[in-house]
């Protein structure tokens, strides 16, 4: 009688590869994190949202990019599968990462959880922890070695570009509640920094996940290292300015913390603060990316 042989289903390396488990963590803890939380329905305010928009987002787009994989179906997706899996997981990690400290804080330090929440949102918090450091792994994994042929998404400037936008988004939260950059004209031109080099950074983005970086009436990797000179200089101008208009008193400003911001809640100076050191961090993250991008341009060039 003839042998009959079962045809395997599925790229079964998507799910037993070194990679593939780290996926199939992330997916374990992230859905963990956000079980932990719904069952004790302590996550109803905008930092409770972020935080389960974080974790329930990560987990759908890894099941996603696992079936994609296991199907096989990598070259019908609409996308760079050389770029889109390392850069959603870049975000993942800057978002599980952000979750895993505004929601101890907001739900554990800032208020009293009886004894019955409390190990639930103590667990939350580790599994959080946990799919971060899956997350990161990652991009440890996935990201560009030494001589690699692979997407711009996977090298040092691409993932530099994720966390070029991530901080630029958290700058917009706060400076919009409330808003702190209606007067006088320096604080609108710190605003239009943020909201211009914010827009090119995501332009690359979307253009690389896209395959699209032919659009441009330029070379690909001139235009980056003008670009980011660009986003160079007008970030240390937002450095200088910034703190200048907000906590110098000649120009209206407060150096010292007012005694009405609570000790236990962010008040509207503890946010002009944290945009004044997260501009400075960004400059920095746009140095580093300037460097990266002049040596692309040197070794293409």
């Amino acid at each position: 009688m003839p042998v009959t042989r079962s045809k395997s289903v599925g790229n079964t390396s998507a799910l037993t590869s070194q990679l593939g488990i780290v996926r199939l963590l992330e997916v374990l803890f992230t859905c963990v994190t956000f079980s932990l939380v719904v069952h004790i329905d302590r996550w109803h305010t905008r930092n409770g949202d972020w935080c389960m928009f974080s974790w329930c987002a990560s987990f759908a787009i890894t099941i996603v990019i696992l079936v994609v994989e296991f199907a096989g179906l990598q070259h019908r997706m609409p996308v760079s599968w050389k770029n889109f899996p390392i850069t959603f997981a870049m975000y993942a990690t800057l978002m599980c990462l952000s979750a895993s400290i505004i929601y101890p804080v907001s739900f554990i330090q800032n208020q009293n959880p009886s004894r019955r929440e409390r190990p639930y949102l103590i667990s939350a918090t580790v599994f959080s922890c946990l799919s971060f450091l899956a997350y990161s792994t990652e991009v440890g994994i996935t990201k560009a070695k030494p001589g690699e042929v692979t997407g711009y998404m996977a090298t040092v400037p691409g993932l530099l570009k994720v966390v070029e936008t991530f901080i630029a988004c958290i700058i917009f939260v706060f400076i919009s509640d409330p808003v702190s950059y209606d007067s006088p004209e320096g604080l609108q031109w710190c605003m239009a920094v943020y909201c211009i080099c914010f827009i090119l950074s995501l332009l690359v983005i979307i253009l690389c996940i896209g395959e699209c970086t032919g659009w441009l009436p330029c070379p690909f990797n001139k235009f980056l290292s003008g670009y980011t000179l660009l986003a160079v200089l007008m970030y240390a101008t937002a450095t200088i300015i910034w703190p200048i208009y907000k906590f110098d008193s000649k120009h209206g400003g407060s150096s010292s913390r007012p005694r009405y911001c609570s000790s236990t809640t962010m008040c509207h100076w503890d946010k002009l603060v944290a945009i004044a050191v997260l501009t400075a961090i960004n400059l920095l993250v746009y140095v580093a990316d300037l460097v990266y991008s002049a040596r692309l341009i040197f070794i293409q060039g």
